[in-house]
């Protein structure tokens, strides 16, 4: 006899359903699964490409392919619990895969936009866009997106959303040395415990104030940030 309960639902002794089991398993495979590749893939990719903030893109094939393995190294992780209530309302197994796709489509075409804008810039110029990174935290308009990238939605809505609330993060990343490995580092795990932490005053505050203070020191004093500036 077929088993006719949603998805989701446990059977009679507690269980979920195998169906359940393989949609969760495609979810994790094409959030964290492919998150951990492209970490690698990222890692070779950005070898020596580090110059801080003279850091040269490259070409815009070369670009797209590192800007592309990075995103879903960086961002995928914290796509799991919406791929997951997504794949579990679809019920197909090409439920989270599609969702995770589109959620790096956008991503990728936020690449052809920075290609387009970045410049090799100076200190200054990186310490004020980092300041402004940081006011940005602080705004409503950051919370609005932070709030909504949380909610269940397509994955080109929710990556609409999510680039919209990591835009301030991102700015500090594309400042401060967009080929950086400790950096990006530092701000994939920002992006991850934002994306999966409730907007709390009492972490978002001191966090904000803390990247403004990055930038006035990127500003002021730029030999005291770890690789800002070209090895020589």
């Amino acid at each position: 006899m077929i088993d006719e309960r949603p998805l989701g639902i446990p059977d009679a002794r507690g269980g979920q359903t195998h169906a359940t089991l393989r949609v969760n398993a495609s979810a994790v495979v094409a959030t964290v699964g492919v998150a951990a590749l492209c970490w690698v893939v990222a890692l070779q990719q950005m070898q020596g490409m580090n110059m801080g903030v003279s850091t040269s893109l490259g070409s815009l094939s070369f670009f797209v392919a590192v800007w592309a393995s990075m995103m879903a190294a960086m961002m995928l992780p914290g796509a799991l619990p919406a791929a997951l209530r997504h794949a579990r309302g679809n019920g197909r197994m090409s439920a989270a895969p599609l969702f995770a796709a589109s959620y790096l489509a956008v991503w990728t075409l936020v690449g052809l936009v920075v290609y387009v804008l970045y410049e090799p810039h100076s200190t200054t110029a990186a310490g004020v866009l980092t300041i402004a990174a940081g006011l940005y935290e602080l705004t409503p308009t950051k919370q609005a997106f932070r709030r909504r990238c949380r909610a269940d939605r397509s994955g080109f809505g929710f990556g609409l959303n999510c680039v919209g609330s990591s835009a301030g993060l991102m700015l500090v990343f594309l400042a401060v040395g967009v080929m950086s490995i400790p950096w990006m580092c530092v701000i994939a795990l920002l992006v991850l415990s934002q994306k999966l932490l409730p907007p709390r005053a009492v972490i978002d505050i001191p966090l904000a104030l803390a990247i403004v203070g990055l930038g006035i020191a990127i500003a002021i004093a730029p030999s005291s940030v770890p690789g800002l500036m070209p090895a020589m």
